[in-house]
């Protein structure tokens, strides 16, 4: 079964949802096992209120510009139907949460499960710690162009979270990838685990044995020695000199 994970981000007329600022934008991008799948959802949306100077600094959306767009409650059943159950992934997600969910509230619709919720900022600083984890500050880490990122954007923002997260989690290639052009003279062994498929590499042949021939009849002996003891006899045979096949 495929992992599908919808990175997210949101704009806002503010800080507090509860003092009653709103979103202003809403950016989603689809990963399928690791990979962007292209899938993306995005909406501009009207607050119903001004929009503080300080917000407008942030994103550039002003007043004039979304008061032609549609409110949040028109937007929601297809905002939930994106997203559907998949785990949500955000950077300092809770700020995003607490707006998502006093939308929902204002539409006696039922909070996000905290359970689903995935935190980059989180993840980046306990796999960087003391260092600058801000967006802006991973993309520098790992070497992401945010160059078009010269304002805040939800959907531009999700893109390059997008991209920020997967280097965390440890690249694209995320699995053991044991390429039979390194080695072709290996054959491949595919085993099914609870992951994915992992490639492991196996010998043509097997390594020349280090025992010496005194090493093989003292081995011999040994065995005929337990021939009516060992419990393990019973699945081998013995030629007439006693010996293991």
């Amino acid at each position: 079964m495929k992992l599908r994970e919808i990175v997210f981000d949101t704009e806002t007329t503010g800080v507090d949802p509860h003092k009653g600022d709103r979103i202003v934008e809403i950016g989603c991008v689809e990963i399928l096992d690791h990979l962007p799948t292209g899938n993306t959802f995005h909406c501009y949306i009207n607050p119903q209120r001004d929009m503080p100077a300080e917000a407008f600094a942030v994103h550039g959306l002003s007043a004039e510009f979304l008061a032609d767009k549609p409110v949040f409650a028109s937007v929601a059943d297809d905002f939930r139907a994106f997203i559907g159950d998949a785990p949500l992934v955000a950077h300092n997600a809770q700020f995003d949460v607490n707006f998502i969910n006093a939308e929902f509230a204002r539409l006696g619709v039922a909070a996000l499960d905290p359970g689903r919720i995935v935190d980059t900022l989180f993840i980046a600083r306990r796999k960087h710690p003391g260092a600058n984890n801000s967006l802006d500050g991973l993309c520098s880490r790992y070497g992401i162009d945010n160059s078009r990122r010269t304002k805040h954007g939800a959907l531009l923002d999700a893109e390059i979270l997008a991209e920020v997260y997967l280097e965390l989690r440890g690249g694209r290639q995320t699995g053991l990838d044991l390429s039979v052009a390194e080695a072709p003279a290996r054959a491949r062994i595919v085993i099914q685990t609870t992951v994915s498929e992992t490639e492991i590499l196996a010998r043509s042949k097997p390594l020349p044995s280090v025992l010496t021939e005194d090493d093989l009849t003292a081995h011999r002996a040994l065995v005929a020695s337990m021939k009516d003891k060992a419990i393990w006899l019973d699945y081998i045979q013995l030629d007439d000199a006693g010996a293991e096949n």
